[in-house]
């Protein structure tokens, strides 16, 4: 299994055969292993500035706390240990790997904006309406809202896993991934290949 965690630095194009192909950049620079178990292996990116005590000596061997983590479980192979540096290396250019990073936030939202409701009419007296949801069930049966009805609240922060992504170049410490990848500029990404 090859695995590595990088933070997103945008997007751009390149040509490849004649092709536009959109990619994002993500910088993998300060990936290293943060813990080892068995087949388990912890990856961590940069550092946490106040750690608590708790963390500090659960990440004792590597006498730093990583700001972000992500356990992957495969075949790593025996000379991989603590401290490690991960490098872009691992990876060849056509490679498909699967992403996991996570989506912008978008705070509470009402229905239109969730999930893509008409909204009420906009003439005949209506004034308040225009992006309301409407009714929100029957009357005395079932004497209740439905579980999972469509209505506003929190929108987006979601983890989402994107596969079958190529590697379309590689560059130092940075990877080129093809197509977009969800989440802000500097957001953490995790980027790994099936077994």
């Amino acid at each position: 299994m090859k695995a590595i965690l990088g933070i997103k630095k945008g997007m751009t194009r390149m040509f490849v055969d004649d092709k536009m192909v959109p990619v994002t950049i993500i910088d993998t620079s300060t990936c290293k292993v943060v813990k080892r178990d068995g087949d388990q292996v912890e990856l961590g990116l940069l550092k946490v500035r106040h750690p608590s005590k708790a963390e500090i000596g659960q990440y004792k061997k590597l006498k730093y706390v990583p700001r972000f983590r992500k356990v992957f479980i495969g075949k790593f192979g025996e000379e991989v240990s603590i401290g490690d540096e991960v490098k872009t290396e691992i990876f060849n250019i056509g490679d498909e790997v699967t992403t996991v990073s996570k989506s912008k936030g978008k705070g509470f939202q009402g229905v239109v904006k969730r999930w893509g409701f008409k909204g009420g009419q906009r003439t005949h007296g209506q004034s308040d309406r225009l992006r309301a949801p409407g009714s929100i069930g029957a009357g005395t049966d079932p004497g209740r809202v439905w579980k999972g009805k469509k209505m506003g609240g929190r929108m987006g922060s979601d983890q989402i896993t994107l596969k079958e992504r190529k590697v379309v170049a590689i560059k130092d410490n940075f990877l080129l991934i093809s197509g977009p990848i969800p989440g802000p500029n500097g957001n953490p990404v995790a980027i790994f290949t099936a077994e």
